[in-house]
C-alpha cells in the first residue's frame, strides 16, 4: 500500500529568506491571536514553537503558525494560517453522534476521536473530523457538519512498500551475500552466521516486556522475560519484536550523541505482529509504527525500521508534516536517507551491498536484479524534470541530495545539519524551501564552506539554482 497525500493549498514560508540571507528580524511582542499552542521543541540552534490556527476557538484544518527563536534571541516565523471566508456560523447542525455513526457504517469501525473543525476554501465549511483505526492504519474523515456529506477521506499512514529489518543491519549485508532468500521465515542454516548478540538498553526496570525509554512494543502476544533475556530465532515472532526495540533505541541514542535531546525523545510505539502485508507504515494519528510480515518480515531489515522511524522523527519536529505530495516526497526521501545513514555505522560500502541501496534483505522478496534494493539514494533523478507525483519515486531526488551532503561533509556534520534544518520545515514544505533551510543550518552550524558544499548538493539535483 502506498500513500499519496492530498495536495493542500500552498502557503508562504514566512521568514525562510531571512533565515537564509542573514539575521532575522526582531522578535514580535506576541504571536497572532486565534492560535492554540501545540508543542515546543529545542534544537541545537534554538527553540521552535508550533501552534494550531483556530477560528472562534475551533481548529482550522491545515492551518498552522510557528516561531523559531535562535540562541541569539532573534525570531523568525512560519505562517500557514488560512483565510476563513463565507462561514455563516459555528454551530453544527449534524450532531457528533450522527457523524460518528455515518463513518462507522461506512468503514465498519467506530471512530476513536471526533472534533469540530473549520475546513478552509472559497467558502469555509464547518465539519466533523473523525479518526478511525482500521487494519491498515487510521482513516481521517471530514464530514460536513451541516449536510453530512463526506468532504474528504484519507488514510493517514506514512509507509514504505516491501520492508524488512533484522540482524545488524540485515543478513545480506552482514554476510555480503545477495543469494539469500526468506524461505518462508524458516531459521535455515545459511542465516546462522548473521545473528548478533546485542545489549538491549533503556528497558523499563519495573516491567518484563520490551518497553523502554525510546521504544514501546505493542505487538500481540508480546514477548516477556523476567531475566530480560530475549533470544529467539527469526522463525519466532519475538525475534522481530527484539530487533525493532534495539533498532529504535540505537537510533535515538545516536540522535542524542549528535546533541539533540528533543527529537522524538519518547518511547516510540511499534507493532510487528498482525499485519500480514509486505509493507510497513508510520501512522501519525496514533504515533505508532506497524511492520508487516509478508515476504521477508519487515522487522528483519533494520533499514525498514529506520525508514519508518524517519517519518516519526519528522512528525515530532513538525506536527502534520507531509500534507502535500512534494512534502511527502521529502518525507520518503528522508526516511530512505535515515535508513542508509544509520547503516553507515556497521555496514561496509561494497560492490555487493552498496550503502546507497535501501532495504537489501527485504527487497529479496520482490526484486530480481542484484544488488537487491527497494530504492536507492544515488539515482540520477533531478528536480523538477523527474517529478512524477508519487512520493516514494520523487523521494529519490531528495534522498540523493542528502546523501551527497553526507559524502561531502561526513556523517556527523551532515546529520546535525539535516536534523536541525527540519525544525524549520512546514507541513507543506517544497524541496527548494527545505533545501534553503538546510543550507542555512549548515552555515550557522559549520560556516560558509559547509553551506557551499550543502548548496552544491542541492544544485546537483536541480533543487536549487
Amino acid at each position: 500500500m502506498k500513500k499519496t497525500p492530498p495536495v493542500l493549498v500552498s502557503v508562504l514560508l514566512t521568514g525562510l529568506a531571512t533565515v537564509v540571507a542573514g539575521p532575522a528580524a526582531a522578535a514580535p511582542a506576541a504571536v497572532p491571536g486565534e492560535l492554540r499552542q501545540l508543542q515546543t521543541r529545542q534544537s541545537l540552534l534554538g527553540t521552535h514553537t508550533w501552534y494550531q490556527q483556530t477560528y472562534r476557538g475551533i481548529p482550522v484544518f491545515g492551518g498552522y503558525y510557528a516561531t523559531h527563536q535562535a540562541t541569539d534571541g532573534t525570531v523568525t516565523t512560519a505562517d500557514g494560517r488560512k483565510t476563513i471566508t463565507g462561514l455563516t456560523g459555528t454551530a453544527a447542525g449534524l450532531t457528533e453522534h450522527r457523524a460518528r455513526s455515518a463513518v462507522a457504517g461506512r468503514l465498519g469501525r467506530q471512530p476513536a476521536r471526533a472534533e469540530l473543525v473549520v475546513v478552509p476554501g472559497p467558502a469555509a465549511t464547518l465539519a466533523w473530523q473523525t479518526l478511525t483505526p482500521t487494519a491498515r492504519g487510521t482513516v481521517r474523515s471530514l464530514i460536513d457538519a451541516g449536510t453530512g456529506a463526506v468532504l474528504r477521506e484519507e488514510n493517514t499512514v506514512r509507509e514504505a512498500n516491501g520492508t524488512g529489518q533484522v540482524f545488524n543491519p540485515n543478513p545480506v549485508v552482514a554476510l555480503q551475500d545477495e543469494s539469500l532468500t526468506d524461505q518462508d521465515d524458516t531459521d535455515h542454516p545459511a542465516l546462522q552466521a548473521a545473528y548478533r548478540r546485542v545489549i538491549l538498553r533503556h528497558l523499563d526496570p519495573d516491567k518484563e516486556t520490551l518497553q523502554g525509554s525510546y521504544a514501546n512494543n505493542l505487538s500481540e502476544p508480546a514477548v516477556t522475560s523476567a531475566e530480560r533475556t530475549y533470544v529467539y530465532p527469526r522463525s519466532d515472532p519475538g525475534f522481530e519484536q527484539v530487533m525493532t526495540y534495539h533498532s529504535m533505541t540505537t537510533a535515538e541514542e545516536y540522535i542524542h550523541r549528535l546533541g539533540f535531546i528533543d527529537v522524538n525523545n519518547e518511547p516510540q510505539d511499534y507493532v510487528t505482529t498482525g499485519f500480514t502485508a509486505d509493507n510497513s507504515y508510520y501512522d501519525p494519528s496514533v504515533d505508532a509504527i506497524t511492520l508487516g510480515t509478508g515476504g521477508v518480515d519487515d522487522a528483519e531489515d533494520n533499514e525498514v525500521i529506520w525508514h519508518e522511524l524517519g517519518h516519526a522523527i519528522q512528525d515530532d519536529q513538525v506536527p502534520g508534516f507531509g500534507s502535500t505530495v512534494e512534502a511527502g516526497a521529502v518525507g520518503e526521501g528522508f526516511g530512505d536517507y535515515w535508513a542508509v545513514t544509520m547503516s553507515q555505522a556497521t555496514s561496509p560500502d561494497t560492490a555487493v551491498t552498496p550503502l546507497a541501496c535501501v532495504m537489501d534483505w527485504d527487497a529479496t522478496s520482490y526484486t530480481d536484479d542484484e544488488p537487491h534494493c527497494l530504492r536507492r539514494t544515488d539515482t540520477g533523478k533531478r528536480y523538477p524534470a523527474d517529478l512524477v507525483g508519487q512520493v516514494h519515486a520523487d523521494g529519490e531526488i531528495w534522498s540523493h541530495a542528502l546523501w551527497d551532503v553526507n559524502q561531502a561533509l561526513g556523517r556527523t556534520r551532515a546529520n546535525r545539519i539535516i536534523l536541525e534544518a527540519q525544525f524549520r520545515f512546514t507541513p507543506d514544505v517544497t524541496m527548494p524551501q527545505a533545501a534553503e533551510a538546510t543550507v542555512a543550518a549548515a552555515s550557522v552550524l559549520y560556516g560558509p564552506r559547509a553551506a557551499t558544499r550543502t548548496r552544491e548538493a542541492f544544485q546537483a539535483r536541480g533543487i536549487l539554482s
